[in-house]
């Protein structure tokens, strides 16, 4: 899905205005939402095949069990899916890319960390909304489907945000002038699909935005699966689970708020390579304690039930904190660097780049990370023996992100300043000297040489 949505989306942006484009993207998904509360669930004992699907089954065997799971709670699975692309679509490619047209560098330095502390301040909210209706469903009836109540109220919430987003996108593109370097940035000639793909393929500066994005989707992948198998564990039941992650979701927005108060800090004070390095050093750090709990957690068991506690809470506790640290510094320093890595960017780059990137690589790391595991699993027997192999594949991996980040500071840094001596360039007043000839025959250059008005006249004969 994500791969073929990457391909329509660079198909779109070769015949479609920006703006023609986000509404062409962002109002299916309100709708698929929206139909998926009021119709797809309700109908879901009409509209999934389970009785073909067992028949299916019969025959084919069960090394088909896996497609045929898929085909028997399809639309399910295409609600998983359409909520993955969201977070890919609506908010990497089409927020990020509207922002990185209309900011330079130096206001997305100001304001970027300003547009994560209002994402994060959602998020609190949202893991609040979250808690309400889990705790709603405890108190129903028997008899009474609170699932299907909790999902018609929160999937009208997201179709009237979804409303709204696209009504402040009318605005700002009516009421907020462009700045002068995106309406100066020269546009490459349209490319086709291929075309595209082998031109960021061999973009240097591409692969290391994209190396940065896989890196952590791995990484990140390698602990929470963990994480969360260890949290479903402990709490089994959906209205523990669910709750559980309505108060996640709320102390990682309040730990990323506060971490976007201190971003514009280390922006100014450091720049973008060192704010770069932190997301992936905090991952490795949180990531090799978290695992090594797991790992050595039994002899502590004496010592964590003074407490109240069995290792496996602990492990959740400890989980729960490592996903906290190292999302806040991803939404408050790792995103912003990312996205203002796209504004020096020429349109076309930008465009397209931005879609392969977030569209692509984002899943592409998330499965990374899970074919890892699934291939150490079966290679150790289980995911304790493949414990302090996984964290040595964390640990490469994260180095690799760091040398990217590197590499792409470098050339960050590069193109910022070309771009500001273009500005320079621009903002000064620069006077064509006219050549004539002297009476003796020799040339005179006549007229104001300097490069700035203040910097007086010259002449050479």
């Amino acid at each position: 899905m994500a791969v073929g949505f990457m391909l329509l989306y660079t198909k779109l942006a070769n015949v479609l205005s920006k703006k023609a484009l986000f509404y062409t993207v962002i109002v299916p998904f309100i709708a698929f939402f929206g139909a998926f509360g009021f119709v797809l669930y309700p109908l879901s004992n009409y509209i999934h095949p389970e009785a073909l699907a067992d028949k299916l089954l019969g025959t084919l065997g069960p090394r088909f069990l896996g497609p045929l799971a898929i085909l028997r709670i399809w639309s399910f699975c295409l609600f998983y899916v359409m909520a993955e692309l969201w977070g890919s679509v609506v908010i990497s490619v089409l927020f990020w890319g509207f922002a990185n047209q209309i900011t330079t560098v130096d206001e997305a330095k100001k304001f970027y960390p300003l547009f994560g502390l209002g994402a994060n301040v959602a998020l609190i909210f949202s893991g609040r909304t979250v808690k309400y209706f889990s705790n709603l469903r405890k108190n129903l009836g028997p008899g009474v489907d609170g699932w299907a109540i909790s999902l018609k109220a929160m999937m009208s919430i997201v179709v009237l945000m979804g409303l709204a987003i696209c009504g402040l996108y009318w605005w700002v593109n009516t009421f907020v002038p462009l700045p002068t370097r995106s309406k100066k940035k020269k546009e490459k000639h349209k490319m086709g699909t291929m075309e595209s793909l082998k031109f960021l393929v061999s973009s240097r500066y591409i692969r290391d935005l994209a190396t940065l994005v896989v890196a952590y989707g791995i990484s990140i992948n390698l602990v929470e699966v963990t994480w969360k198998s260890k949290l479903k564990a402990q709490f089994p039941s959906p209205n523990e689970y669910s709750s559980f992650m309505g108060d996640f979701s709320t102390a990682t927005g309040i730990a990323t708020f506060t971490m976007m108060l201190l971003s514009q800090f280390i922006f100014d004070k450091y720049g973008w390579g060192v704010a770069a390095k932190i997301a992936p050093t905090v991952l490795l750090l949180t990531g090799v304690g978290f695992f090594s709990l797991i790992l050595f957690g039994d002899p502590f068991a004496p010592t964590l039930a003074k407490f109240g506690m069995t290792p496996l809470l602990a492990a959740v506790y400890v989980g729960a904190m490592q996903n906290i640290f190292s999302k806040s510094a991803k939404y408050s320093l790792f995103d912003p660097c990312k996205e203002m890595a796209y504004i020096p960017l020429d349109e076309d780059t930008k465009v397209k780049g931005k879609a392969a990137i977030d569209v692509v690589c984002n899943p592409l790391g998330k499965s990374g990370g899970a074919l890892i595991q699934q291939f150490m699993i079966l290679t150790f027997g289980s995911l304790a023996n493949s414990t302090p192999y996984l964290g040595g594949i964390l640990m490469v991996i994260v180095l690799g992100w760091l040398a990217a980040a590197k590499s792409l500071d470098t050339q960050f840094t590069a193109l910022r300043r070309e771009e500001e001596l273009e500005k320079e360039m621009e903002q000064a007043s620069v006077k064509i000297p006219v050549v004539a000839q002297n009476e003796s025959g020799g040339t005179s250059v006549g007229g104001d040489l300097s490069l700035n008005p203040t910097a007086g006249d010259s002449s050479t004969s």
